[in-house]
């Protein structure tokens, strides 16, 4: 029988968590701090009793020096450097300190690597953060590690912020190391509003066998800490500026319950039209597959089963997949340009881009043709349509066939002698009519003829796991 995990009130201001873990004997520890200053260190000594927590923290700025410590690396900002830290620090702590303390104390080691702003700089500024700890006295290692990205446009700002957010997380490895998903709740804690993005996070060792990272990420969007989080189909989490960094990325958005030949289809002209435009291999190219929180929101908040059966079906044909809470087509878009990408392919269909370029009503605003093309088509940015069926008139959908006016279409003439806009082919009418909800109907119901539905590859794994109630 599996023990609830009960809620607890928690401190919420930076004072309250660096007191009450200064005055927790069992929790003893180091620091490890590159790019911003002792700035989460700080934090203990100013609220009194540090030697109560901290055995060690140091900086190690200069390159030659930090690589004599952690080993040499390409990149001093990163994932690799970062678990570096952690390692070396952790295992100094239980060499020197296990035989004095080790019946009786909880060691952790905290450490970050960022690039924060300089004198004359106007780079991103994110930095990497993680914490080595042990749960309980005597027990094997577990770890988080994250990424943030500082929004702050001021140094002092910044570090603020990054001391702030160190602290949270150290707070949660101690409080909250049962319950990841309070963990991730408290991570803003005495922090405002637009000042940092945390758009990765990982949970490994002991406390988090059970633990998926998967589910952890779509927590991030859920708590308003990125607006996407990103994993790769084994689960692995991967951190948006990291795998997207100077490479062509087409973009699939959908529903993908589950993923049908449409879908396939799609992906495999969308790759083609696009590798043909840049004059590069579709193999060069990352193929996205993302899907929005409002979509998993309407199924159960408290249930992401469903979701991950669309992400072990998507596993099938080896994808990447997003999730972001970035509702309109425009906002997707210019936040996979702020991950660096060098190029960006949007796959819509018949009856998105009529919506789109026709000015659609969103929720919080009404645009114009025109502007709805300047946020889309930026340089760099294409567009590339798919068929659709007319749910109504059963009609299908050709780009070239749709209604405009004669202002739109010369518009729209402009877009596709300058590439940036193209026309799909697609399934012959009676395979695109087939949707997902009917292909999943058939599943449940065990009607044999969704195996046609589906690629060969998504229908073994949805057989061989039961995805979608499958042989239920």
């Amino acid at each position: 029988m599996v023990t609830p995990i009960v809620r607890i009130p928690r401190p919420h201001s930076a004072r309250e968590k660096a007191l009450e873990l200064n005055l927790d004997p069992t929790w003893y520890g180091s620091f490890a701090e590159i790019g911003a200053g002792q700035e989460v260190a700080r934090w203990f000594f100013r609220v009194g009793a540090a030697a109560g927590t901290i055995a060690k923290t140091m900086s190690a700025y200069d390159m030659k020096v930090s690589d004599a410590i952690y080993g040499k690396c390409d990149r001093y900002v990163s994932r690799g450097r970062l678990r570096a830290m952690l390692e070396h620090e952790y295992t100094l702590n239980i060499e020197r300190l296990r035989e004095m303390r080790g019946q009786s104390t909880r060691f952790f080691a905290f450490a970050d690597t960022v690039a924060a702003q300089s004198f004359g700089s106007t780079s991103n500024c994110h930095g990497w953060i993680g914490i080595r700890f042990q749960d309980e006295v005597l027990l094997d290692w577990s770890e988080i590690i994250l990424h943030a990205r500082l929004l702050d446009r001021d140094a002092l700002q910044q570090h603020e912020a990054l001391g702030i957010l160190g602290l949270n997380l150290i707070h949660g490895a101690n409080a909250y190391a049962k319950d990841p998903a309070q963990l991730i709740e408290a991570l803003a804690d005495d922090l405002g509003p637009g000042r940092l993005e945390v758009d990765m996070i990982e949970f490994s060792g002991s406390a988090y066998a059970d633990t998926d990272n998967r589910v952890m990420s779509v927590k991030l969007v859920e708590q308003g800490l990125t607006r996407a989080a990103m994993f790769a189909p084994s689960g692995e989490v991967l951190q948006p500026s990291e795998a997207l960094y100077k490479k062509a990325v087409l973009i699939q958005r959908g529903r993908f319950r589950p993923p049908t030949r449409v879908h396939a289809d799609i992906r495999k002209r969308g790759l083609a039209a696009l590798a043909k435009k840049l004059e590069c291999k579709t193999e060069e190219i990352v193929a996205l597959v993302e899907m929005e929180l409002s979509e998993l929101r309407e199924k159960n908040v408290d249930d992401m089963s469903d979701f991950l059966d669309r992400i072990s079906a998507l596993g099938a044909s080896d994808q990447p997949v997003m999730i972001s809470d970035l509702k309109r087509h425009d906002e997707l878009v210019q936040y996979i340009l702020e991950c660096d990408a060098a190029d960006v392919g949007l796959v819509l269909n018949g009856i998105e881009i009529a919506s789109m370029i026709s000015g659609a009503t969103t929720s919080t605003l009404e645009m114009s043709a025109l502007e709805i093309c300047h946020r889309i088509f930026r340089p760099h940015v294409s567009v590339h349509v798919y068929p659709a069926i007319d749910r109504k008139t059963g009609e299908r959908l050709e780009f070239d066939r749709l209604a405009w006016s004669d202002a739109v279409r010369h518009l729209i003439h402009y877009l596709i002698e300058t590439r940036r806009l193209s026309e799909l082919e697609g399934l012959p009418d009676e395979q695109l009519r087939f949707r997902s909800d009917e292909v999943l109907a058939l599943i449940q119901t065990g009607d044999p003829d969704w195996v046609e539905r589906v690629e060969p590859a998504v229908a073994e794994v949805i057989r061989r796991d039961g995805l979608f109630g499958y042989g239920q």
